[in-house]
């Protein structure tokens, strides 16, 4: 009898000695609140680091790409001519081309339209105006603009009548501008337009001492009220008797070039013309 619940004490003994020990090892496996608290962070900093990651790799993209479009060593194969105001092929270069051109520029749809010039690989220079460049919404649509490969003319600060200012003020109109657009993009521009292609012999001066080629245009009709809608514009730019080799389009940054400009473009290239990379002109020799 003693020895039955001697026995029966020790057999309780055991089982409450094993249930503590599972209990603790329940308890041990469950993370306590400082732990959890910090797995919880580790997941976020760990979720951090990959967007970071991807952002970086993102930026690597956009760089290589910018560098490839700078590492493309163009030779000069045309000249333009400032008696026709056409380009014109050097030696053997291929002669059914044309130039297209963009003033104003950035109002309000000129980066829309160097983005649908992009997806086309349709090259053309922008001409710009230092009063769209005050803000910095201006300024950063220039240098997106240039980022994507476009090359930037100068069309003046305040696109005043150069024959109607001083000497001193027509200096002041390029040149504020030539640093202005330094000063965003990194570079001075290599095209000049005058307003209205009212060109001086002060400002063509001006523009050989910045190394800049003077460039009016063959013919252009947006600006004129009988062409500020997208099909009379599309059929204007390419049913034009002027459309022959060599030719500088004028257009503007408006609202409804914008609208006409991707039939512009197709109805030209149907035609067997090629947009010329501004790129191949050569440029003006440095001032001595």
């Amino acid at each position: 009898m003693l020895k039955n619940s001697f026995f029966i004490f020790l057999l309780s003994l055991v089982l409450v000695v094993t249930a503590c020990g599972n209990e603790e090892k329940e308890t041990t496996n469950e993370p306590k609140g400082d732990e959890a608290i910090e797995e919880t962070e580790h997941e976020e900093e760990t979720a951090q680091e990959e967007e970071k990651a991807q952002e970086e790799e993102k930026d690597e993209e956009v760089t290589e790409e910018k560098e490839d479009l700078a590492e493309v060593d163009v030779q000069p194969s045309y000249i333009v001519n400032e008696k026709t105001w056409k380009v014109e092929p050097i030696k053997d270069a291929k002669d059914k081309v044309v130039l297209l051109t963009i003033d104003d520029a950035p109002d309000k749809y000129a980066l829309e339209m160097a983005k649908t010039l992009r997806e086309k690989n349709v090259p053309a220079i922008f001409f710009v105006n230092g009063h769209f460049l005050q803000s910095e919404e201006g300024k950063k649509t220039l240098k997106e603009i240039a980022d994507l490969g476009f090359p930037i003319g100068n069309h003046t600060y305040h696109h005043e009548n150069l024959t109607e200012i001083s000497e001193d003020k027509q200096r002041e109109e390029i040149i504020s501008l030539n640093d202005l657009v330094e000063e965003i993009i990194g570079s001075r521009p290599q095209f000049f337009r005058a307003p209205f292609g009212a060109n001086t012999d002060t400002s063509l001066r001006i523009a050989k001492e910045e190394k800049m080629i003077p460039m009016n245009w063959t013919f252009g009709y947006d600006w004129e009220v009988d062409y500020q809608s997208k099909d009379a514009l599309e059929k204007i730019m390419v049913e034009n008797p002027y459309l022959s080799n060599g030719a500088i389009l004028l257009t503007h940054d408006r609202s409804w070039t914008n609208e006409a400009l991707e039939g512009i473009i197709n109805g030209i290239q149907e035609k067997g013309y090629e947009f010329l990379d501004p790129n191949k002109i050569q440029k003006e020799k440095e001032a001595a």
